[in-house]
């Protein structure tokens, strides 16, 4: 497939008149780069109509020379799985898109019909809604002024795709500030025009193979607001800055970085150009590199040590740690979208924290600490406030002073204002007070140069501020390491879906995808693959593409039906890791494209302890974080319990006045124990006669970083 020539991003608009002659924002902004050119061009149109007569030109013109095309448009490409049947009777998105040409109007003057329209939607739904929003006045019982009056229309309110982007609008909004539903409503039969002109030339990504001459791709420039902010020219109109920016990254893509984006995304609900590998597009942004990426994992580091069969759970962690490494790529990224992420690297403190002496109180300063008895002493004129630039005092007088201000030369030690009578310009207070009192020194916190947070750390909100603390603006950071979850298994149905004699409901996807979200990974939800080989394979496929690590459940013995080890065999790269754990033992650990999986037991129990004990770790490290070890407590047994020696066990246990009691039953079926339990108590290898008071060591959920 030969790469795109020419990149056009659209900024739209929903405007029900005309924008103003002199550009402006909050109007339609169309940004034109080409491959191999850094000049992006920006164009300012007034009505939905111009923009398109002059995108219909630019696309033949472009055609016409022999290039390729792609599109993005600011706007739903679709909408929230459901609507698309309620509406066209099928689940084809671009069916939509037919329908809305069919029923809106609107005219060369941006005049339209979108509340009519989005009325008549609402009438084919239950309840009220989904669209809300309209100007005063407008409303009917049919379109509610404000979102919070819908009930009972039965779909949901966000795509996937907006569900891990909070800060985007839902498609249902038609009225104020981000109203993206009305540009979709106004946006989508303009692109079906698009596709009636140019015919099977056009492709629309995800939904159909984007191997033609012209190809329209939803896109978001919030995706590269820290990029757009870095390289915004002074006086630029933000919607310009957008489009310029963001074409001129699509076309510094890579091609096969750019083809794994546009292939991306749900058939129905569509996605945003980028998503999948906002590090990439950031990167390309900003000029550098789509990504520096660490070496791939040895094809041989699942391999076991010779004549090793059951494995101990501490050797098996041991190897885990030794052989794995970090596996995202590395970016760099603004220390205030840096939350939930892994530095890459240490971070070297830009400044001292505090930058200079400073005061931690209201009160008095002067040099030099004062004996017992009554002191007192001249007033300087003025005072010392934070912010200010530090003056100076004469020796032998004060000066008054409040929280966090910089101690003015000749100023080592502060009085606390309480202990101070003001006397005219005099001060008076009882000694002693120590030389250095009530101040701060600079640097105590974190000196320039130093070390304030090492390689590996996970930022959250203390790390944001320590780093913002000491100057640093923007950190080097792995990206988010994106996990796949597939469950396998013909037993295995979607919760509360039609389940026959014989099935049950999947409930290790909903588990292990939630562990993998609350552990700071991305999730990647790939279904339920049945016992079907050629099936399986297709998904492994698919979660190595759009994923860094595989989680499967089920499937991962050595039985006729285990599907996973036996495509991991066949790919040549399988272990099966016999461990001396119970619940658990199995845990097929291998590779499918390059993708390190593991292939967790199929029974509830025995792969969320599996998924805690082994993958976990796992994960971190191959985020790029320090190994983790869960926090264990000795704790007296509410229990009693004969153990044999030869493996570790694992009880749900929770805490109860001040023993730890466990599940009455051991069986990995029991899924109710799980919720039960606040923690496992982990018994060692060897043999163990424990009666209740003996000492335990109990690991709480929150450990395990739950």
């Amino acid at each position: 497939m030969r790469p795109f020539d020419t990149f056009v991003v659209v900024d739209w608009s929903a405007k029900k008149e005309p924008s103003p002659k002199r550009p402006s924002p909050d109007a339609i902004w169309v940004g034109v780069a080409r491959l191999g050119s850094e000049d992006v061009a920006c164009d300012y149109h007034r009505t939905r109509h111009e923009a398109m007569q002059s995108l219909i030109a630019l696309v033949s013109d472009e055609r016409g020379a022999g290039r390729r095309v792609l599109l993005g448009f600011d706007f739903p490409f679709g909408y929230p799985r459901g609507f698309a049947r309620i509406v066209t009777g099928g689940d084809d998105p671009l069916a939509i898109w037919a329908a809305l040409a069919e029923r809106i109007k609107d005219h060369p003057n941006n005049a339209n019909n979108r509340f009519d329209v989005a009325e008549d939607l609402n009438r084919l739904c239950p309840g009220i809604g989904p669209f809300w929003g309209c100007p005063p006045g407008r409303a009917t019982p049919d379109l509610p002024a404000r979102g919070t009056l819908r009930r009972d229309h039965g779909l949901p309110e966000r795509r996937g795709v907006e569900q891990s982007l909070p800060t985007t609008q839902p498609c249902w909004k038609l009225f104020t500030t981000g109203s993206v539903g009305s540009q979709a409503l106004l946006g989508l039969p303009r692109l079906q025009i698009l596709r009636q002109r140019f015919g099977d030339e056009v492709a629309v990504a995800p939904f159909q193979s984007h191997d033609r001459p012209i190809v329209l791709a939803e896109v978001w420039p919030s995706l590269l607001r820290v990029a757009i902010a870095d390289l915004r020219q002074p006086h630029e109109i933000l919607d310009r800055a957008q489009v310029r920016v963001l074409a001129g990254a699509m076309s510094r893509l890579p091609p096969e970085t750019l083809n794994a984006m546009l292939r991306a995304g749900d058939k129905e609900e569509g996605t945003i150009l980028g998503v999948s590998d906002a590090e990439a597009l950031h990167a390309a942004a900003m000029g550098g590199p789509a990504r520096l990426s660490p070496p791939p994992l040895s094809s041989d580091c699942f391999a076991l040590p010779r004549g090793v069969d059951w494995t101990p759970v501490d050797e098996t962690l041991a190897l885990l740690r030794e052989r794995l490494s970090p596996v995202t790529g590395v970016t760099r990224c603004a220390v205030i979208e840096a939350a939930g992420r892994v530095l890459a690297q240490d971070v070297i403190a830009l400044r001292s924290n505090p930058p200079l002496p400073n005061t931690a109180v209201d009160g008095y300063g002067f040099a030099g600490g004062k004996g017992e008895g009554v002191h007192r002493m001249p007033l300087t004129a003025g005072r010392a406030a934070a912010g200010d630039r530090p003056g100076a005092v004469a020796p032998g007088r004060a000066v008054r002073i409040l929280t966090g201000a910089a101690l003015p030369e000749g100023v080592d030690t502060v009085v606390l204002q309480e202990d101070v009578t003001l006397q005219g310009d005099q001060i008076a207070f009882r000694g002693p007070i120590k030389p250095g009192a009530n101040t701060r020194a600079a640097g105590e916190d974190v000196a320039k140069g130093a070390v304030a947070l090492k390689r590996g750390t996970r930022v959250g909100p203390a790390e944001a501020a320590l780093l913002a603390a000491v100057g640093v603006r923007e950190v080097a950071l792995h990206a988010a390491l994106r996990v796949a979850v597939i469950s396998t298994g013909a037993e295995l149905v979607e919760a509360a879906a039609a389940a026959g004699p014989g099935q049950i409901f999947d409930a290790n996807r909903p588990m292990l995808l939630e562990i993998v979200r609350r552990l700071g990974h991305v999730p990647v939800d790939m279904g339920i693959v049945p016992d079907d080989r050629v099936v399986l394979s297709a998904r492994l496929d698919r979660a190595a593409v759009e994923a860094d690590l595989i989680l499967t459940s089920g499937g991962a013995s050595a039985g006729d039906e285990d599907h996973v080890s036996a495509l991991l065999k066949q790919a040549g790269a399988m272990t099966l890791w016999r461990i001396a754990v119970k619940p658990g033992r199995p845990l097929a650990l291998g590779f499918w494209s390059g993708v390190p999986v593991f292939g967790l037991p199929g029974n509830p129990v025995a792969a969320m302890t599996c998924a805690l004990i082994f993958a976990r770790p796992a994960m971190a490290r191959l985020a790029g974080e320090p190994w983790p070890e869960p926090q264990g407590f000795d704790v007296p047994a509410g229990f009693t319990k004969t153990k044999k020696p030869g493996r570790s066990e694992f009880l749900r246990a929770r805490i109860n006045a001040g023993r730890v009691e466990v599940f009455p039953s051991e069986g990995s079926g029991r899924v109710s124990g799980l919720s039960w339990a606040d923690g496992l108590v982990e018994l060692p290898h060897g043999a163990a006669d424990i009666s209740p008071g003996t000492p335990v060591r109990y690991i709480p959920f929150g450990s395990f970083g739950l």
